[in-house]
């Protein structure tokens, strides 16, 4: 099912509000519709999942932590 723009202006919001972070952006992916990437500013933290089952709609947010990152 596609993520409309919509959808994706209602999760930035929610996002937003959440972390308070004004700079956060929810970008539709150009060869997924059912999936959209999250970044602050100009770095990606992660990837939004679109899921409708059962009538039922929600949407998976999924951010790794690198090893790395927590150096």
């Amino acid at each position: 099912m596609c993520v409309k723009k919509e959808e994706m202006v209602k999760v930035e919001a929610y996002l937003k509000k959440l972390f308070q972070r004004e700079g956060l952006e929810v970008r539709q992916l150009p060869n997924k519709n059912d999936t959209a990437e999250v970044y602050i500013e100009d770095e990606f933290i992660a990837t939004l999942y679109r899921d409708e089952e059962d009538g039922e709609l929600a949407y998976q947010f999924q951010m790794s932590i690198l090893d790395f990152d927590l150096q």
